[in-house]
């Protein structure tokens, strides 16, 4: 695989990651005690961080393309592998 072709990959693993990251560990205005602001929303965070954030994606973008590369480099896991209707078998006409 070319390195562009792996950075293109790997950028999509990150932009993908953003929404797996993303709500976990957010409190908001209500369980941080808090006042509102008016026009804001009952769910939105009470304090948005980033930074943390950002570094919590590349962590977990990191580790899954990683893993998805130790799997185009070994072949752990092929399109046979998970062909559940047995398509590979099918005899053409």
């Amino acid at each position: 695989m070319r390195w562009t072709s792996a950075l293109a990959i790997y950028i999509l693993f990150w932009s993908f990651s953003v929404f797996l990251v993303l709500p976990f560990g957010v409190r908001t205005t209500r369980e941080s005690g808090g006042d509102y602001v008016p026009g804001q929303a009952e769910s939105a965070p009470h304090e948005f961080r980033a930074g943390r954030i950002a570094r919590r994606v590349t962590v977990v973008a990191t580790v899954l393309f990683v893993l998805y590369l130790l799997n185009y480099t070994y072949g752990w896991i092929t399109p046979q592998t998970v062909d559940l209707f047995d398509r590979g078998n099918m005899v053409t006409r």
